[in-house]
């Protein structure tokens, strides 16, 4: 595994398991399975509905917790400091820990100000190793690292071959943020397993063209949380530490970037009306 250090001096792994549409009751499994192939880095969030699940599997997988590396985020419903600090609680008490190594904010919609506050206060209280944001553009990030007490640590944010985030990055490099990518596969949009560029690459070195497009990300700096529900596919995400990337693969895979959302933009309107809508329905 390899190790990115946040700008607290936290050591955090480069590569996770995320569990986003993973289902209550089949998190459990799929989080043991995940634990037993290697991953120690694992990504949930209130929102998901499948807190419980990922506690379960950590309680009964015998790893030490010191081992994990354990990421939630604050839905939108919480928003504002007295919510959010109690939902924080409430994330503790389903995942079975008395902290977690990672809070976010999930996305930059209501008070967030206030969801921060009591996130910061978490930190302070030892209940979160680090914290950061989601979904934050770079004006709103730059906001939130000018006023905010104790600056974001990671902003996750869609990111992908298609999606690379090259100014975004630069904006989170001159603020001390670590970039976390989710959607790593742009969830096999635009034919991402297929693509000719990544297969050519992979042909290579032995590896598909999903272990190109992580070990891309890696190489680019970027923490990446792929997600399966198949163990073998979690084995072969996890195999992208035993070959590197030359600076002409690094080149033909820039240049697959379209710099458009496989999903939604965060600056459109429609898109953050419709999350207010999620936010106030859950």
């Amino acid at each position: 595994m390899e190790y990115v250090t946040l700008s607290n001096g936290v050591q955090m792994p480069q590569l996770g398991y995320g569990v986003f549409q993973v289902p209550n009751a089949e998190t459990e499994g799929c989080v043991s399975d995940a634990l037993k192939v290697g991953y120690r880095l694992i990504d949930t969030a209130q929102a998901y509905g499948n807190e419980e699940g990922v506690g379960a599997a950590i309680a009964a997988s015998g790893v030490p917790r010191e081992e994990l590396f354990i990421v939630t985020k604050v839905w939108i419903s919480n928003a504002g400091e007295e919510k959010a600090a109690a939902s924080i609680d409430e994330s503790l008490r389903k995942l079975g820990t008395d902290y977690v190594d990672l809070l976010l904010i999930h996305q930059p919609i209501s008070d967030y100000y206030g969801t921060y506050r009591a996130m910061e206060a978490a930190y302070k209280a030892g209940k979160a190793r680090a914290i950061g944001v989601s979904n934050f553009l770079p004006d709103r990030l730059v906001d939130l690292c000018n006023f905010a007490e104790i600056p974001p640590m990671v902003n996750q944010v869609e990111t992908h071959v298609f999606m690379q985030q090259r100014k975004a990055r630069e904006v989170m490099a001159e603020y001390g943020v670590q970039p976390m990518a989710w959607a790593p596969f742009a969830e096999g949009r635009n034919d991402l397993f297929t693509n000719p560029v990544l297969v050519a690459v992979g042909a290579k070195y032995g590896k598909s063209a999903a272990q190109v497009a992580l070990r891309y990300l890696l190489q680019c700096g970027i923490v990446a949380i792929p997600k399966s529900t198949h163990i073998e596919r979690m084995e072969q995400n996890l195999d992208v530490f035993d070959f590197t990337l030359d600076a002409t693969d690094m080149d033909a895979i820039q240049a697959l970037d379209e710099k458009s959302s496989q999903f939604f933009d965060h600056a459109d309107p429609k898109a953050v009306q419709m999350l207010a809508d999620m936010g106030k329905a859950k």
